[in-house]
């Protein structure tokens, strides 16, 4: 009888653990680092685009919710400057969550950014 139970409890957090593990991978995913030079801004939708070293020019939009780090906003983005942006995917595209000018030095520089 207990090795029943103890055969049930242990079953269960396995599961348990599983599914939480399979809710936090598709969370953590939608974030991505995109490192590029800004090709192009435009002011009436708040987006702008940047080529990658792949060469793929993502769109990535801006909100009032965007933090900007050594950049004086949305205005200061210009064509050739070199950005780090972190964006999330969302049903509309790219939206980004914070941009910096490169070389911030920041955490998250390695060798899986696009």
């Amino acid at each position: 009888m207990i090795k029943r139970v103890s055969a049930l409890v242990a079953t269960t957090a396995l599961a348990a653990t599983m599914m939480l593990g399979a809710i936090a991978i598709p969370a953590q995913a939608a974030i991505r680092h995109i490192d590029g030079t800004v090709v192009s801004k435009n002011s009436e939708n708040r987006s702008f685009r940047i080529r990658t070293q792949s060469g793929s020019q993502p769109r990535i939009k801006v909100t009032s919710s965007t933090k900007f780090q050594r950049l004086a906003g949305f205005g200061a983005l210009h064509k050739g400057l070199a950005v780090e942006v972190d964006a999330k995917n969302t049903s509309n595209g790219l939206v980004a969550i914070q941009v910096e000018t490169s070389g911030g030095g920041g955490a998250d520089d390695g060798p899986n950014h696009t």
